[in-house]
């Protein structure tokens, strides 16, 4: 290419400027793809059946109501979908999980993560109504850990991964440790402590911690399921986490604005 050719190619100053600058017809098509593959991940995730429980993985969460408009399968606010590239996110998870089961299973670790018809273990109460699956069991190993143990998986990007390194899982994410306790309450394994992976999807470094059973946050999250149900059953709305819309855990919420309208 000349030089006259390629200068022929490059945005004048004036084009800059006023923004003149039209995209070539393959960065239109390049587009184009990108958003036919969004439309089939949002279309996909729309046909998936909402929850008809309580999953285990949100009775940590500080608001109960949240919950309970989560279970009473209440629309959540427009505008707060979740975008196509969070669910590309949240499949990555996925997918680096049984990267990381494989990785520990070459480490000499009896990790189970699925029954022998591909199912994965779980348990459910409350007639069906409170729910959980595990991310898997370690059965023997290396003598480093006590067995059978809880395995518990999460990925997280770098600032977030540091702060369960600092904090422990714990701290950093109550959420997660309400999930440990009561899947190893209900699973039958609280003898041992649980073994919680992180993956930092930033630098692929992995943060693993001994979680012991923890049996007042179970307990204490076990009630609080069982009040979510006896309160939607007698058509009881449960009571608001804060003061003001502007809360912080508030605006974060897809239920904001259905939440502060009651």
């Amino acid at each position: 290419m000349t030089d006259q050719q390629e200068n022929s190619t490059k945005p004048t100053l004036s084009q800059q400027v006023l923004g003149l600058l039209q995209p070539s017809p393959f960065e239109v098509k390049a587009e184009q793809i990108r958003e036919a593959i969004d439309a089939a991940i949002l279309a996909n995730h729309e046909q998936k059946p909402r929850r008809a429980y309580i999953g285990a993985s949100s009775l940590g969460d500080e608001c109960s109501r949240k919950i309970q408009y989560r279970y009473m399968n209440i629309p959540i606010d427009e505008g707060k979908e979740f975008p196509a590239r969070t669910l590309r996110i949240f499949a990555l998870g996925h997918i680096l999980e049984d990267e990381i089961a494989a990785m520990i299973k070459n480490a000499g670790f009896d990790l189970r993560t699925s029954k022998k018809d591909g199912s994965q273990f779980g348990f459910s109460v409350a007639d069906d109504q409170i729910k959980g699956h595990i991310d898997g069991v370690i059965c023997g190993g290396p003598d480093v850990l006590s067995y059978p143990c809880l395995w518990e998986c999460k990925t997280a990007n770098d600032k977030k991964f540091n702060e369960f390194v600092r904090k422990g899982v714990a701290a950093a994410n109550p959420v997660y440790a309400a999930q440990i306790a009561l899947y190893q309450a209900y699973m039958d394994l609280s003898d041992n402590p649980a073994l919680f992976t992180v993956y930092n999807k930033n630098t692929s470094e992995l943060y693993f911690e001994i979680v012991p059973f923890n049996a007042e946050l179970a307990q204490r999250t076990s009630d609080k399921g069982v009040n979510i149900l006896t309160a939607t059953k007698a058509n009881d709305i449960l009571p608001r986490i804060a003061q003001s819309q502007d809360f912080f855990a508030c605006k974060m919420c897809e239920f904001q604005q259905t939440c502060w309208s009651e």
